[in-house]
C-alpha cells in the first residue's frame, strides 16, 4: 500500500507537525483542523495538545464589561512579548453573558477559567475549547483559588464558606465530583481576608497571598496552610514569580514608584530588594490622562527584562526598569486582574460529568 500523502507536500509529517502546526496559537490551529481530515487527526491527539499547550506563553489577563445586548465580561490577555506589533498585543479569549448577570473572574488554571456570578453561585470554564458548566454544589463558597492537585492529576478548587469568620475552615472540590466540598483545615486563619486578597501567585506548588505583613501559603500537595513572613509592611503588595524567585511589588505612599522585593532564600524566607522602579508619574499624567493605582502588575518579557504594566484612563502602559515608556496600548476599559492565564486545547474529562455542561453555547458569545 503507498504511504498517505504528506500534510505538506515536500515536508516529513514530523517537521509539518512538530514544528510547525505545534507553534500556533489556539486559534490558528482549530482553524487548520478544518482543512482535511489528516490536518484534524494530526492536531488532535493527546500528546500533540500537551506538547501544544506547553509552548502557550503565559500572559497576564485583562477584564472589562461591555453593555452591548446585555452585560457580558470580556476576557483579554496582553501579550508583551517583544516582536509582538502593537495592534496584536490584546487578545481576546472569552466573553460571556446571559442577559444582567454578571460574571466575575475569580481564578485560572491550565487553561481553565472560574468564574462567579452574581457573587451567588460558581462556574468554569475554557475559553479555547469553548466548554463551560455550572458548578451548583459550591453556591455557598467563595473560592480562594484553583490548582491541579499533582498526586492524582484532578483539578481542585479551595473554597471558603461565606460569611467566613477567622476561625471558619477551608474546604476543597474536585471538579467532576458528585460530593460536597470537603473540610480540610479547621485552623485555616485569616481565610476571611484570603477571600479578597490581591496579588495571589502558584510558586513552588503552592498557592501564596500576601495580606496584611503576611503571606499565607497553601500547599496543594499535602493541601495545608502555613505562614511566610515578608521583608517589609506594605500598604497593598503584589507577588509574581521572576526569575524563578517568589517577588513581591509595592507602590510607596505617593504611588510615584515602585520597590521589587525577590525571596533570594525562599525556604529560609530572605528577601533583597532587587529594583526600585521610579514613574514619571506627572508626565505621563499629562499624555495618558488619568492613573488608575487600582490596576496594575509588574510583568516579565521572555526575553528577561522586568516591565510594569501600568493602567492610565483608557491605556495600558509598559515601562522599563529605568522608567521609561516602552509601549502604550489603547484599551478602553479593561482592567488587570493580577492573574496569568496559558491557554489550552486538551480536552478536560471533568466537562462532561458536570450538570449543566455545554460546549460553543452561551453564555459564550
Amino acid at each position: 500500500m503507498a504511504d498517505p500523502p504528506a500534510l505538506l507536500p515536500g515536508l516529513p509529517d514530523e517537521i509539518s507537525i512538530w514544528e510547525i502546526l505545534l507553534r500556533l496559537p489556539p486559534k490558528s490551529l482549530l482553524r487548520c483542523r478544518a482543512v482535511c481530515r489528516a490536518w484534524r487527526g494530526a492536531t488532535s491527539t493527546r500528546d500533540f495538545l500537551l506538547a501544544h499547550h506547553a509552548r502557550q506563553p503565559t500572559l497576564p489577563i485583562l477584564r472589562g464589561y461591555n453593555n452591548v445586548n446585555g452585560l457580558s465580561l470580556d476576557v483579554t490577555l496582553f501579550d508583551h512579548r517583544a516582536g509582538v506589533a502593537a495592534a496584536d498585543r490584546l487578545q481576546s479569549v472569552a466573553r460571556l453573558g446571559v442577559g444582567h448577570a454578571n460574571f466575575t473572574l475569580e481564578s485560572c488554571c491550565d487553561g481553565l477559567l472560574a468564574l462567579s456570578i452574581d457573587d451567588d453561585s460558581l462556574c468554569i470554564c475554557n475559553p479555547a475549547t469553548r466548554q463551560y458548566a455550572p458548578l451548583p454544589l459550591l453556591s455557598q463558597f467563595h473560592l480562594m483559588g484553583m490548582y491541579q492537585h499533582t498526586p492524582t492529576g484532578h483539578y481542585r478548587l479551595l473554597l471558603a464558606p461565606k460569611e467566613a469568620k477567622a476561625q471558619d475552615g477551608a474546604y476543597i472540590y474536585t471538579l467532576g465530583s458528585s460530593q460536597p466540598p470537603r473540610l480540610i483545615d479547621i485552623q485555616c486563619s485569616h481565610v476571611d481576608q484570603v477571600i479578597w486578597a490581591y496579588g495571589i501567585v502558584m510558586f513552588h506548588g503552592s498557592i501564596h497571598w500576601c495580606i496584611d505583613n503576611m503571606i499565607i501559603v497553601f500547599d496543594t500537595t499535602a493541601e495545608s496552610f502555613r505562614q511566610m513572613r515578608i521583608p517589609v509592611d506594605p500598604d497593598g503588595a503584589d507577588l509574581f514569580e521572576m526569575d524563578g524567585m517568589l517577588s513581591m511589588s509595592i507602590f510607596n505612599d505617593a504611588k510615584t514608584s515602585i520597590d521589587i522585593w525577590m525571596a533570594r532564600d525562599y525556604e529560609s524566607e530572605i528577601w533583597t530588594l532587587k529594583y526600585r522602579v521610579e514613574l514619571p508619574l506627572a508626565e505621563l499624567t499629562n499624555q495618558f490622562g488619568k492613573f488608575d493605582e487600582l490596576w496594575w502588575l509588574v510583568i516579565i518579557s521572555d526575553e528577561g527584562d522586568v516591565l510594569v504594566l501600568v493602567k492610565f484612563d483608557e491605556s495600558v502602559l509598559q515601562i522599563d526598569m529605568d522608567g521609561k515608556l516602552v509601549a502604550s496600548i489603547h484599551c478602553g476599559d479593561l482592567g488587570t486582574t493580577r492573574l496569568w492565564f496559558k491557554q489550552t486545547l486538551v480536552s478536560h474529562t471533568f466537562f462532561p460529568t458536570l450538570e449543566g455542561y455545554v460546549v460553543n453555547a452561551p453564555p459564550f458569545i
